[in-house]
Parts: structure tokens; C-alpha cells; sequence
């Protein structure tokens, strides 16, 4: 199964990190917040992702061709051949596919850009700014065209109303009489899903998952476990202390 990465935003709210790189780059202990979720879903035996590159998208793409140098044994040959050959790699076994989305894409319009590297099978979508130990395999469908993993924290983001069954009622965003039950950002979709994003301006979070849910076609997994998104210099520092005290629960791989 694909894992699409959403890296395109700008992170105007951590803007002391994000002013030299995209927000999924800033690193927490010495490696990109994008680098631990690939290592989690990787942990789960998904290896395959597609990222949606937007603000500064170059410095993605960059890291990643450096990432795969220096953790390679190469030969630069000089002579007439004029190449490199890689020896071997000490690099995940990871295939990354690196799509610049545009600069000012909303998350709807990113999704609909990779249809076409995405293929007639379900999908992961998950953010490139947030960590979780939830369990990957969460995904049960029940004829619905998309999961979503909620969980319960403060008032920040997106609103989800589930009923008895699972299914979700209503998706909207947050208002000051909402409860504390809200969109962790970690799916499976079904590429129809892509149906219901009309174009880049198009935020995913709003009108494509309110229709889903009025029809019926949106299922919540309720995550009780560890979820941090690093929107704030804060919550930098808070995932940071959580790596050096070996306490990250989402930190499952050995090296």
C-alpha cells in the first residue's frame, strides 16, 4: 500500500524553522519530523511513498538525493565513462516519490496532483508534521471510501461526530462548542476519494470530507495512544525531550 505524504504548507506558525526549509524538514534530534513518519510507517512494512512537495520543495528533493549519497558506498569515476557507481546502500528499503504540488496547492488540490502516481488501490494519507504510535493495521473497511484516526485532544483542529458504529456523521471544522474528539491526520483512502476534490484550491479537510461523511462514506478509528503534531517551536522541543529521555512511542525501529 502507497503513503502519501502531504509536505507542501508553508508552517507559518513554527516560521523560525520554516523560513530555510519546509515545515515536514525541520529536524527534531538530528533527523526531519518527514523522516520519523516514513521510519514509523516503514516499521508497519510500508515503504513505498509519495510526497507532495510545494514551499520550498527543492530542499526536499535535495535532502533526499544527499540522504541516499551519503549513506552510500560509491565510486565517482572521472575517466572517459564520466559516472558513478553505488556499491551498496545503507539506506532504508524505501521508494520515494517526489512531486512539487505547487507552491500555493491547498491539501485537496496536492492529493489530486498524484493521482496518477497513486494507482486504483487504497492508500495511506497522513500529514508531514505529526508523530503517533498508533497501529497502522487500523484500517477496516466497511463498504466506506475512507478512514480517518481521531483522537481526543484539544480544541486545534478539524471537528469529528461519530456514531455508535464507527461511521462518522459529521465532519467539520472546530467551533468553541466542539468536544475534544478531532481528525489525527492518519487515513486510508480509496482513490474514488479524489472524485470529490475539484481542484487546487481545494482544501481535503473541508468540503471532500463533509460530503464524505454526509454520505455515509467516512469511518473513524479511535486512537487512545500517543499523537503530537509540531505546529510550535514548543511542541519542537517537547518531541526532542521525549527522543533524548527514550520515551517516543513512536520510535519502533532499531538501527
Amino acid at each position: 500500500m502507497k503513503v502519501v505524504l502531504l509536505a507542501g504548507g508553508f508552517g507559518t506558525r513554527i516560521s523560525e524553522e520554516s523560513v530555510y526549509r519546509p515545515k515536514p524538514m525541520v529536524e527534531i534530534c538530528g533527523m526531519p519530523i518527514l523522516w520519523h513518519i516514513m521510519k514509523y510507517y516503514s516499521s508497519y512494512g510500508f515503504n513505498d511513498f509519495v510526497i507532495c512537495c510545494g514551499y520550498k520543495q527543492y530542499v526536499i528533493k535535495e535532502w533526499f538525493a544527499d540522504y541516499y549519497l551519503h549513506t552510500s558506498d560509491v565510486t565517482f569515476d572521472f575517466t572517459d565513462e564520466n559516472k558513478m557507481i553505488v556499491h551498496r546502500t545503507h539506506t532504508e528499503p524505501w521508494k520515494v516519490t517526489l512531486v512539487d504540488t505547487g507552491l500555493n496547492t491547498m491539501t485537496g488540490g496536492r492529493i489530486k496532483r498524484v493521482r496518477d502516481y497513486i494507482g486504483d488501490e487504497p492508500f495511506m494519507l497522513t500529514y508531514g508534521d505529526g508523530v503517533s504510535d498508533v497501529d497502522l493495521d487500523f484500517h477496516q473497511s466497511k463498504g466506506q471510501l475512507a478512514t480517518i484516526t481521531v483522537a481526543k485532544v484539544g480544541q486545534r483542529f478539524g471537528c469529528v461526530d461519530i456514531d455508535e458504529t464507527g461511521t462518522v456523521s459529521k465532519f467539520r471544522e472546530k467551533n468553541d462548542q466542539d468536544g475534544t474528539v478531532v481528525n489525527a491526520g492518519f487515513m486510508v483512502l480509496d482513490p474514488k476519494v479524489i472524485d470529490y476534490i475539484d481542484g487546487d484550491e481545494v482544501p481535503f479537510e473541508k468540503a471532500p470530507l463533509e460530503r464524505l461523511a454526509a454520505e455515509g462514506q467516512l469511518n473513524a478509528f479511535m486512537h487512545e495512544g500517543f499523537w503530537q503534531c509540531m505546529d510550535t517551536k514548543r511542541d519542537k522541543d517537547l518531541l526532542e525531550g521525549l527522543i533524548r529521555d527514550g520515551k517516543a512511542p513512536w520510535i519502533k525501529w532499531e538501527d
